[in-house]
């Protein structure tokens, strides 16, 4: 009987252990914000800001982690998303590259797709610039130019959307870059030594020298405010209607509560005066699109991606 009375314990103990740990709430441990780029750029900035707030909201750790692994691939950082569980304790910080083509470009590990969004914050300010003293003001002007003279651009690689814009949008218009060539840095001194005639780069880069330079087209969803004569490249052209986004993801098995929770964070975040102090100060666009409307914007994208490479071959 004292035997029987000792397992009975010993079952009631476990099973009230196993309900515990059921009805525990997340978050419980640590939280991962994984970003696939170096410290330091707006994704970055932003997503520090969310795991803060994270943090200070839920009273866990909450820390952003950097794991670089180039704009076209092989996305480390993603894939180290992908392959943790699907509990939410492991977060996405990703630019469109990742849930747009990195499941379509022989990465075994994020193939078939594995994310969904839980919204998007973060459309980079990228545009097409060249000097002031240029003979053209406008993609048009710039087309005719270059059909009778060699025109130099400068990007940050061939696999970045922006890149991939600026060189489609040539092909429509009918023209040829005379040269092209990846920069590390596209700044002020990059139009004023005469190294590119016209750079594929983000607004903060040149805002020391704006009144020096002309911005042809934003490649962004909507006219960049410090710069808003300039068309979007949508505008310019229906078929280039893309923008370089970040976002937040987690794996498709992620709970509904789970998301719920980093989106009511995420959201208040980057809706926040410090946050909107940075779209004032690089002339970025920071806002929260919900995760119906990013994951329909994925899906465009992917089809805009494919026109563009089509374009392109």
């Amino acid at each position: 009987m004292l035997g029987n009375k000792i397992l009975g314990g010993a079952l009631a103990l476990t099973m009230a252990a196993m309900g515990g740990a059921a009805m525990a709430e997340y978050p419980e441990k640590p939280v991962s914000f994984i970003v696939p780029w170096p410290p330091g750029d707006l994704e970055d900035v932003l997503t520090r800001m969310i795991a803060e707030d994270f943090q200070a909201e839920y009273g866990v750790s909450a820390a952003v982690v950097n794991k670089p692994g180039g704009g076209g691939g092989p996305f480390p950082g993603a894939i180290e998303v992908a392959q943790a569980p699907a509990d939410g304790y492991t977060i996405g910080s990703f630019v469109i590259g990742v849930p747009v083509v990195g499941h379509q470009i022989g990465i075994d590990e994020l193939t078939p797709e594995k994310f969904d969004p839980l919204g998007i914050f973060l459309t980079y300010p990228f545009v097409i610039a060249t000097s002031k003293d240029a003979p053209y003001s406008n993609m048009d002007e710039l087309a005719a130019y270059a059909k009778e003279n060699d025109v130099a651009l400068g990007h940050f690689g061939d696999p970045l959307t922006p890149t991939q814009v600026t060189k489609a949008m040539a092909v429509t218009k009918g023209f040829e870059w005379g040269s092209d060539a990846a920069f590390d840095a596209l700044d002020c001194n990059t139009l004023a030594s005469g190294d590119a005639d016209v750079i594929n780069t983000t607004l903060q880069l040149i805002l020391p020298c704006l009144d020096d330079v002309k911005v042809l087209v934003s490649i962004t969803d909507e006219r960049i405010s410090l710069v808003p004569d300039a068309p979007t490249a949508g505008e310019v052209d229906p078929e280039m209607n893309i923008a370089l986004w970040n976002g937040l993801f987690v794996h498709k098995d992620t709970p509904a509560d789970v998301r719920a929770k980093i989106i009511a964070v995420a959201e208040k975040t980057v809706m926040s005066e410090r946050a909107q102090n940075v779209a004032k100060e690089t002339g970025a666009l920071v806002y929260w699109q919900g995760a119906d409307d990013a994951a329909a914007r994925v899906a465009r994208n992917i089809e805009t991606v494919a026109k563009i490479q089509g374009l392109l071959e």
